[in-house]
């Protein structure tokens, strides 16, 4: 069906030489109908490499810039030779080709760049340790606050916090926990059995999942699911400029939303460490019956002479440690998003992968420390 007044382009050959005629209604509008624009576009290509050609646009009815625009990219940016238009329609191209003359400043790439990159780096590099630094005694003061008027805290506060980030995280802690154990299990059991130690896999599947898995899943997992939380919630509170709202209000940023947050953490990892540990094992323990027939009652009884219960202390300070590091970074990268929505999912990205990396240093500062500690 045909379309009233559509854009159509003619060639027509008068006497001079070939001639392209454009007719009809060239805006958005009716270069948006169906097929209009593509058929178009085929012809205005066919048509690219001939500038002899004679353009006559004067019987167009209304002309817009995309329209203009279709004319001046199949012209290769300039007029051509014969051209016919309306006193309209100068205006329109009489612009593109003020555009086109315009040439953007050439950027000069300077032979050090790198260095002013690394530069740059160590320089935010510093920029962040400083802040973390007056942020951890901001939070220590706060808790020394804290102490002397336990009435004034922030308990609702915490109680919120541990609800979120420790009892809400038992599912997924639980879930990875249980698998890991499995894994670690079947695994061991095919490595010892070539060796005739089926006895040792208590050992190895107790040391590994109470001394370095439970505490480093647990904390990856908070990293992961409440750091990013804590974040995000955060930068929400400093897009909607409800941070500066508090500080109208004359209340603390570090009492009532950092501190808690840390408080909280350090709380709720310790019982997830624990937690986990004890899902793992339950893995471990029915992938051993399944694969090596070991009987859950003598993996329970063994448990105890072949991991110290050192090795169990460790891992719960390694808990504590890492749930005050988890809060910490979230509520460092929390604190600098900027109030728009682009900072906002970089720095909440930043935030988990930095509390993962910062995690992961301090369970190896952890193992060159206690090295020598809780072994038989």
């Amino acid at each position: 069906m045909r379309i009233e007044n559509a854009p159509t382009l003619t060639i027509e050959h008068p006497n001079a030489g070939e001639s392209v005629v454009a007719r009809g209604v060239w805006q958005v509008h009716a270069l948006a109908k169906r097929g209009a624009i593509k058929s178009i576009n085929k012809t205005l290509t066919g048509l690219a490499d001939k500038s002899s050609l004679a353009w006559d646009l004067s019987a167009v009815e209304s002309l817009d810039h995309i329209g203009a625009q279709m004319f001046w990219s199949a012209w290769g940016k300039k007029r051509p030779g014969q051209l016919t238009l309306d006193l309209k329609q100068e205006e329109l191209f009489a612009r593109l080709e003020q555009a086109s003359d315009i040439e953007l400043p050439r950027v000069r790439t300077s032979p050090f760049n790198w260095i002013i990159r690394l530069g740059l780096g160590v320089l935010s590099f510093f920029e962040h340790m400083k802040a973390v630094v007056i942020l951890i005694g901001q939070v220590v003061q706060d808790v020394g606050r804290f102490i002397r008027h336990p009435m004034a805290g922030p308990w609702r506060e915490i109680s919120a916090n541990i609800y979120h980030s420790g009892f809400q995280a038992l599912g997924i802690t639980a879930l990875v926990g249980f698998l890991i154990g499995i894994v670690l299990s079947y695994l061991s059991a095919q490595q010892l059995r070539m060796f005739g130690g089926d006895i040792y896999l208590v050992n190895i599947l107790g040391m590994a999942v109470i001394r370095e898995l439970g505490p480093l899943l647990a904390a990856i997992l908070v990293a992961g699911r409440s750091g990013s939380s804590i974040t995000a919630q955060l930068g929400v509170m400093r897009v909607t400029e409800e941070l500066d709202a508090m500080l109208v209000m004359g209340i603390s940023h570090g009492f009532r939303l950092i501190m808690p947050k840390v408080l909280a953490l350090a709380i709720a990892m310790p019982l997830l460490v624990i937690w986990t540990d004890a899902m793992a094992l339950l893995g471990g323990m029915i992938a051993a019956k399944v694969e090596l027939h070991l009987s859950l009652r003598y993996f329970i009884q063994k448990l105890p002479s072949a991991v110290p219960i050192v090795n169990y202390m460790i891992g719960l300070g390694k808990g504590i440690v890492f749930g005050m590091l988890i809060a910490l970074t979230a509520c460092h990268f929390g604190l600098r998003i900027k109030p728009n929505t682009e900072s906002l999912g970089r720095l909440t990205t930043t935030s988990v992968v930095t509390a993962i990396t910062v995690v992961i240093m301090a369970n190896a500062v952890f193992a060159i420390v206690f090295s020598s500690v809780g072994f038989n």
